[in-house]
């Protein structure tokens, strides 16, 4: 199923086209009072968002998200500071415009006509389609027509209310749903997943996230096709904003920025393996605690989870873990490779994961400058799996294709040519298993993030129970202990306001392997 996507050619050439367009109309200089210089005179471009994994978070005081990264390089490109502020709902982002608190709203906001009749849409960045879920083991209805009356239960606010009144009207006449205005969207999957509510709908990228965390979450059916993600603004006559964006998303278009924030935040949302990222999720309870104190220590240049995703991938966390090839330990090393790292027993943990990243960290300083800091990681560990010449085979490859060596977006799809005599008798290096080690970068960040967020998780379910501890210190912490899986932090946490205006939209929130 495909749950998201960009179209580079159409975003430049619409983007271009309204640009040569609008332009001649913005008098970016002599005109003091149009919005894009009241944003240069006041020195500060200032954006509201909703807080979630893809849109905005802050770990360890560094900022990152998807929509973030977009706005702080939209405040580079106007020359001021990106001002960020974190609303819980929909509806008080759209309040931020009308009261001319916010400049832009950029939050994984999906396009509807209704919104835009209000507000002037951005351009296109993603794409996302709504879906319906329902809790593995309870009934799945194939269509629309087999939800019972009380059974969908919907936030206010979303952009699917308007294609459901259609598909009502038009072919599910006896089709209801009951509006929550108690809880958000993220809530409810969250409710689903407890069993509380029988279905729920949101956007296929939140679903794909949260599923990492919560894997009893499943898809039942397609609502909508795919729908345009944007940023939006203030509508007048003033288009200087407007034009300003479409520059920018052009720019960033043709110079492969879009493509790699794009790899960097979606490339790794595919597939869902249910029983997979069950098993990873018990193996966190019952294995990660013993050693997450070596990860922490061993992670020098990435972060411990990473490194920890990668264990994961490479052994099951199984230090006694031996291959049919002869790599051993938790990091799967050859003998050879454990020798020259000066290592006596690859079945030692610390000695194995000790070594695995201090190999690792050698084969991200060799992969080439030219490559993006923050995709080095992605090189390195495809040489990590097949060896270091077959990596560069692959980008040899890739340019020979007309790809981008330097991205790995680019670089990953030609990895499985690899394996193909039409395309390995064209490289230095010959045949190597490609597939595999695309498929082995892939399980690993699907595994970090599925980490990244269920020991999220954890802390604030710790932090709530030592709350209510205090609130009630008579009664054992233990005796308030909240279930395992509690809401996952992909959205807003509070309560929608409901509201007669529509501001509908919804917030985005083992392989074998070669020896080292």
């Amino acid at each position: 199923m495909k749950r998201f996507k960009f179209n580079y050619l159409l975003i430049g050439i619409v983007t271009l086209l309204l640009a040569v367009a609008l332009w001649p109309s913005v008098p970016w200089f002599d005109k003091a009072e149009n919005r894009i210089a009241a944003i240069q005179a006041r020195g500060v471009l200032r954006v509201s968002t909703i807080a979630s994994p893809l849109t905005y978070s802050v770990f360890n005081g560094k900022a990152s998200g998807l929509d973030y990264e977009l706005a702080q390089q939209f405040a580079d490109y106007l020359g001021v500071k990106l001002e960020i502020t974190v609303r819980p709902t929909i509806d008080a982002l759209f309040d931020d415009l009308d009261n001319n608190a916010a400049d832009l709203l950029a939050a994984g906001l999906v396009y509807n006509n209704d919104r835009s009749q209000h507000y002037q849409a951005g351009p296109t960045y993603y794409s996302v389609s709504q879906q319906m879920v329902y809790r593995v083991g309870s009934p799945r209805p194939k269509t629309l027509g087999g939800v019972k009356a009380n059974q969908l239960v919907l936030s206010p606010g979303l952009a699917v209310l308007t294609d459901l009144q259609a598909l009502k009207e038009s072919k599910y006449h006896d089709l209801s749903w009951r509006i929550d205005d108690k809880h958000t969207s993220t809530e409810l999957l969250q409710q689903v997943v407890k069993g509380n509510i029988a279905f729920t709908i949101s956007d296929s990228i939140a679903i794909s996230i949260f599923q990492r965390v919560h894997p009893r979450l499943a898809v039942a059916l397609d609502v909508t096709d795919e729908q345009p993600v944007t940023w939006f603004s203030h509508r007048d006559n003033d288009d200087s904003l407007s034009a300003a964006l479409l520059d920018f998303y052009n720019r960033l278009s043709g110079d492969g920025t879009l493509a790699r924030l794009e790899e960097k935040y979606l490339g790794h949302v595919g597939d869902f393996d249910y029983v997979d990222t069950r098993t990873f999720l018990k193996a966190v309870d019952t294995v990660l605690p013993e050693l997450q104190p070596l990860f922490e220590k061993y992670a020098t240049d990435i972060d411990w989870r990473l490194l920890a995703a990668i264990s994961y991938q490479e052994s099951h966390w199984d230090s006694q873990a031996t291959s049919p090839t002869g790599v051993r330990g938790l990091m799967m090393l050859t003998k050879n490779t454990a020798q020259s790292l000066g290592l006596t027993d690859r079945l030692d943990p610390e000695q194995s994961i000790g070594g695995g990243s201090r190999y690792l960290k050698d084969m991200m300083g060799k992969v080439p400058e030219t490559v993006p800091e923050d995709e080095r990681i992605w090189f390195a560990l495809a040489a990590y799996n097949m060896g270091y010449a077959h990596m560069l085979d692959a980008r040899q490859l890739t340019a020979k294709l007309k790809g981008n060596p330097d991205s790995w977006a680019d670089v990953k799809m030609r990895l499985p040519l690899l394996s193909q005599k039409q395309y390995y008798s064209r490289t230095t290096y010959g045949y190597a298993r490609g597939h595999e080690a695309y498929a082995y970068v892939e399980n690993i960040r699907k595994y970090q993030l599925s980490l990244e967020g269920y020991l999220l998780e954890k802390e604030k379910q710790a932090a709530q129970e030592e709350k209510f501890a205090e609130a009630y210190p008579a009664v054992a912490p233990v005796e308030l202990a909240i279930p395992r899986y509690g809401p996952i932090p992909l959205g807003p946490f509070s309560p929608a306001d409901a509201r007669e205006r529509n501001h509908s939209a919804l917030p985005n929130t083992g392989l074998p392997l070669s020896p080292r």
